[in-house]
């Protein structure tokens, strides 16, 4: 995004977003996760003669931005501490009783108003308590703990003389809102009142809202504008947090090192001896399975698919991170985040096809149409009926998080257009190439499975081995809950199991930390929450079950292939008649 350069006495633009709820200043705890538009009619503001929309992207749409324009008249270096009513004169708004009600219940949700000037948020200042540093907090209070509403704006601008040129650029934007209670229209003009405004749900109340501005040179250059908003949380909780993951990650990897040096190198060469001894002797260990391990797994269609649909979250998973590390997704460009995973997820459709193709080709499928057809669509369907089930709910709260069915209609274009095309390309492809080969021949007849021990059964050890890749990233799971609402994986192989139904068990395995995170959500809605509306529980819970959704198959999906790149190697390295 480039540089604004604004001139003395130019106007700068205050865009308004949607109220949302924020954290509470005490309690640190969320109350709601419904947002609503700033025009929204029983909030009262006052509006401009023409209320215009602001153009947004697809992935602020989607997350609820709702951007227009306002009345409020700010000009570069003027007006300095000066104080202004924002409606006209016989304009001032009226707020009945039941609005009042409206109005008192967001207040006691920790309602914050969201401002956008020159792209920035209009934030407020706080002091960490535990490190004693200032950091901004995006939006300003709708009113505060004692009920009060906040009519008053103090408005602080921060700008930067770009290159002594007599052009100005906006480093910073803070709000210190208030409280006050104005008699008359004359007496709001002078931004000064005894006590404090508190609507009453009784009689309808005339509210004044007042506002002044501070412009403030700072030193902070146009590129740097953004540290200040980002420097939220403490960063050694952060480096706490890549230690864990850094840690559990070696622990794993040292374990599993042990075991493939220590017992399965020894194996694969005692295995190997046996051909050049005169003596048959029988096979023994995980040669047993030697015959078995590469049988096709049950419910093969549904396994591909999933494979499928992970593959392709795991593509648009990567080179997403990578266009933010290279530094092409900037704050400044709202829902750029989120328009690119939907960019990409549609593109990687064709990934999605190729793989679940040649999976269930080499499974032995002949369904191929169906698996076509299932590839494209089910798990996107299912994503999508969530999606428009939370969404119903949305709008039945006359949320502005409703998505339009304008934009409905473009996901689904997106889809059809794009995604389906791809995934039939990718699967043509993928049916096209010759099955995988086994490394060794599989038995007509299947081998017993010996009794397993409890731990080892399916659901037992998909729950253990889903612990480990959730502890390395529980901790930074905690600030990634914050963000939305206001990672090795790795598998322990049983060698000894005799149990060669392993692409279910490694897939689900891999994928049980997705299981966990949801597990973490409901932990986080129970400590961190104050949630009582039933449409901001359904929606809380919700969008985590999808989260949840996608990881377990982005997750399942690696670990399904790294135990089949395993398997095949240590196989294909033993000589079998």
């Amino acid at each position: 995004v480039a540089p604004r350069d604004y001139k003395e006495d130019e106007r700068v633009e205050v865009h308004v977003n949607s109220l949302t709820p924020m954290m509470g200043p005490h309690s640190q705890q969320l109350k709601s996760v419904i947002p609503y538009d700033y025009y929204y009619k029983p909030f009262h503001f006052c509006s401009p003669e023409e209320k215009l929309s602001q153009p947004e992207s697809l992935g602020s749409i989607l997350f609820g931005d709702r951007i227009f324009n306002s009345p409020y008249n700010l000009k570069m270096l003027k007006n300095n501490h000066t104080c202004n009513v924002l409606c006209p004169e016989g304009k001032e708004e009226s707020v009945p009783p039941e609005d009042a009600k409206f109005i008192n219940a967001r207040i006691s949700e920790n309602y914050a108003i969201n401002w956008l000037i020159d792209g920035l948020p209009a934030a407020s200042k706080r002091i960490d308590s535990k490190t004693g540093e200032e950091f901004y907090s995006i939006g300003f209070e709708l009113g505060d703990q004692k009920m009060n509403l906040h009519n008053h704006y103090a408005i602080e601008i921060h700008y930067h003389e770009h290159q002594n040129e007599k052009k100005y650029r906006v480093v910073g934007v803070t709000v210190n809102p208030s409280s006050r209670k104005y008699k008359n229209y004359e007496e709001a003009k002078t931004c000064k009142a005894e006590g404090f405004l508190t609507l009453s749900t009784q009689k309808s109340n005339d509210v004044f809202y007042t506002y002044e501005v501070s412009w403030i040179p700072s030193e902070t250059a146009w590129a740097t504008r953004w540290d200040n908003y980002l420097h939220t949380f403490d960063p050694r909780i952060h480096w706490f947090s890549l230690v864990n993951s850094i840690v559990i990650v070696l622990f794993l990897t040292g374990m599993v090192a042990m075991i493939l040096l220590r017992a399965l190198h020894k194996d694969i060469s005692r295995y190997n001896q046996i051909d050049a001894q005169e003596d048959v002797q029988e096979d023994f260990g995980w040669k047993l399975v030697h015959g078995d391990v590469f049988r096709p797994p049950s419910h093969i269609m549904l396994l591909s698919v999933l494979l499928g649909s992970g593959a392709q979250l795991f593509f648009m998973t990567t080179v997403t991170l990578i266009f933010a590390v290279l530094g092409f997704l900037s704050p400044s460009n709202r829902g750029s985040l989120a328009t690119v995973m939907i960019i990409f997820y549609m593109l990687f459709g064709s990934v999605a096809g190729y793989t679940s193709a040649r999976v269930y080709k080499t499974f032995g499928g002949e369904s191929w149409k169906k698996n076509v057809f299932l590839t494209a669509f089910l798990f996107p369907m299912i994503i999508f009926s969530i999606f428009v089930i939370l969404n119903f709910f949305l709008v039945s709260a006359k949320s502005s998080g409703a998505v339009p069915a304008s934009t409905l209609l473009a996901i689904i274009g997106l889809w059809f257009l794009i995604s389906v095309p791809l995934c039939c390309i990718g699967s043509l492809f993928g049916f096209k190439k010759p099955r995988i080969e086994k490394p060794v021949r599989t038995n007509q007849i299947p081998r017993q499975i010996p009794d397993q021990v409890f731990y080892l059964r399916p659901i037992p050890s998909m729950l253990m081995g889903g612990v480990l890749p959730f502890g390395a990233i529980f901790i930074e799971l905690y600030f990634i809950m914050n963000s939305i609402w206001g990672s090795k994986i790795y598998y322990l192989f049983g060698f000894a199991a005799m149990d060669y139904h392993w692409s279910w068990r490694a897939f689900l395995t891999s994928g049980a930390s997705g299981l966990y995170i949801f597990i973490y959500s409901i932990m986080y809605f129970l400590t961190r929450l104050q949630i009582t509306s039933l449409t901001s529980t359904v929606i809380y819970f919700g969008w985590s079950g999808v989260m949840s959704l996608m990881f377990f198959v982005l997750t399942g999906t690696i670990g399904y292939f790294a135990c089949l790149v395993f398997i095949r190697k240590i196989f294909m390295s033993i000589k079998v008649d």
